[in-house]
């Protein structure tokens, strides 16, 4: 994901006593929103790596739409069990208390209000929280799946995405111009640049990641930005 070019290159940052690179800082600042005793859902691609950022003190039971309830880290490489996956058909593992179940039932318990966070992955972001996330037009996708769901019935929704398309361009946009997910429903955005609200009054930039600057978020923004008073420095 993302553009390759000199802006938007893979690199190494440091975060802690940590060397991450970009899609593992995005899901280390997530992990954070993650309090003990929760119920997590997490979308396909880079929300995927949140787990392995928890705490290991924390109980957190992460939820899939296939039928999975208390996931837990990803597999070391060659002890994948064949039979056991995320929504997304990457393999998992499973903590203590983990449950089984059919897709009913999945999508009952999101339907129901019982997920206290979804991590999704987006396409665009408006700046009243409006997500689009499921297709680019003249593309070939399987359907809207979850995302509708997760979207409306979670209690909070984060968002993990690279800041910019492969083109260049901010996907954090003033209004989406790619068929919406659901309106009115992202309440973080988290970039490989830094850290956004989305409040009553629009988009509050709360964090950066370093080695980026609140100047290079704001230029990279297609939508206007309040500035938090204190901005925190992810990486420093």
């Amino acid at each position: 994901m993302g553009v390759r070019g000199p802006f938007h290159q893979e690199r190494k940052r440091v975060i802690g006593l940590n060397t991450l690179d970009e899609r593992n800082c995005m899901a280390k600042r997530a992990a954070e929103e993650i309090q003990d005793g929760m119920i997590v859902n997490l979308g396909i691609g880079i929300p995927s790596l949140v787990p392995n950022h928890l705490p290991q003190n924390l109980h957190v039971m992460f939820h899939a739409e296939n039928g999975v309830l208390g996931m837990g880290e990803s597999p070391e490489k060659g002890m994948e069990n064949p039979t056991l996956c995320n929504a997304g058909g990457f393999p998992v593992t499973v903590v203590s208390g983990a449950s089984y179940f059919d897709s009913a039932t999945a999508f009952g318990m999101i339907r129901s209000g019982y997920l206290d966070i979804t991590i999704l992955g987006g396409l665009e972001v408006n700046q009243k929280g409006d997500l689009a996330n499921w297709i680019v037009p003249g593309k070939r996708v399987p359907g809207i799946g979850g995302a509708m769901e997760l979207a409306k019935k979670a209690k909070r929704v984060i968002v993990l995405m690279n800041h910019c398309n492969k083109k260049g361009e901010s996907k954090i946009v003033k209004e989406c111009t790619l068929p919406l997910t659901a309106k009115q429903c992202v309440s973080l955005i988290i970039t490989e640049m830094g850290v956004i609200e989305v409040n009553e009054q629009g988009l509050l930039l709360l964090e950066v990641m370093a080695p980026y600057t609140v100047e290079d978020v704001i230029s990279k923004t297609n939508a206007p930005l309040l500035i938090s008073e204190t901005i925190r420095v992810i990486g420093q």
